[in-house]
């Protein structure tokens, strides 16, 4: 391999699945729709793409883990599967709740506040840190 001539390593990022790359793009990307929501005040819009971003790149590891996606919402099953922490379990439940009550009337008609959209940023900014740091 070209990188081993030339006295260095090869990282696992250099070896990622194309597929895999495709998600954590799409997680990053989402990410950043969510960013933009927030600036324009839509925090339930915003909260729906937190969870978004967080969901493909937890499917993304596990991608690269296993080859294969699990066609499910469930941040925590897929937590579970990745056997992520207690703490970051918690951080899955939350964003699945976002899941269900950003998208259905009647399910989560209160409105979304800067605060609480502020903090699914910030959970989907840790999975996806996690998720980049687990494919490096």
């Amino acid at each position: 391999m070209l990188a081993e001539i030339q006295g260095r390593t090869p990282t696992r990022g250099m070896r990622m699945k194309e597929e895999t790359k495709r998600w954590m793009r799409q997680a990053g990307g989402d990410l950043r729709t969510a960013k933009y929501l927030f600036g324009g005040k839509l925090y339930k819009e915003a909260s729906f793409f937190c969870q978004q971003s967080a969901e493909k790149a937890l499917k993304a590891v596990l991608l690269e883990r296993t080859g294969e996606i699990m066609k499910i919402h469930d941040l925590v099953r897929l937590g579970k599967e990745l056997s992520l922490d207690e703490e970051m379990l918690d951080d899955c439940e939350r964003l699945s709740i976002v899941y269900v009550e950003s998208r259905y009337p009647g399910v989560g008609d209160q409105e979304y506040t800067a605060k609480e959209t502020g903090e699914d940023m910030r959970l989907a900014e840790t999975m996806l840190k996690w998720a980049e740091k687990n494919l490096s």
